[in-house]
C-alpha cells in the first residue's frame, strides 16, 4: 500500500513539501543497517533493496517509505536500502518526520500501518 494512500490532496501536499526532493543513482546505500536514524525517504519513482546482514529481504517502489522506523521507534537501522534503480525521493530529516507525526495525524496512522505491515511479513 502506498504512503499516501487515504491521504486529502492538502495533507499529500503538505507532505511532500516538508520534504526536500533528490535523486539517487542506481547502486547507492542511503541508509545503512546499524546505524543511528536521522532521516527517512518516500520513493517517488524507481526500486531499491531492501537488505539485512546483506541478504535482500524485500523491495521498494513507488509510494514506499523507508526509514521512518527507526526514527519513530528510537532504534538502531535494522536494514540497509540500496538502490537498484535510479530513485527519484522525497527526504525527510528525523524533526520533519516527528513534525508530520504531530501535525498529520494521517500520516502518523499511515507509518503505524506501515510497520505493523512490516512486521506480519
Amino acid at each position: 500500500m502506498a504512503i499516501f494512500d487515504g491521504f486529502d490532496d492538502r495533507e499529500v501536499d503538505r507532505i511532500k513539501n516538508t520534504g526536500t526532493h533528490v535523486t539517487l543513482p542506481a547502486d547507492w546505500s542511503p541508509i545503512w543497517e546499524k546505524t543511528p536514524a536521522d532521516k527517512a525517504y518516500i520513493i517517488l519513482t524507481g526500486e531499491a533493496s531492501v537488505r539485512r546482514g546483506g541478504e535482500e529481504i524485500a523491495r521498494l517502489g513507488p509510494g514506499d517509505i523507508f526509514g521512518e522506523g527507526s526514527i519513530v521507534n528510537h532504534k538502531l537501522r535494522n536494514a540497509s536500502i540500496v538502490t537498484l534503480t535510479k530513485l527519484e525521493l522525497i527526504h525527510f530529516t528525523r524533526d520533519q518526520v516527528n513534525q508530520l507525526c504531530d501535525d498529520v495525524p494521517a500520516f502518523a496512522a499511515a507509518l503505524d500501518r506501515t510497520a505493523q505491515e512490516r512486521l506480519g511479513s
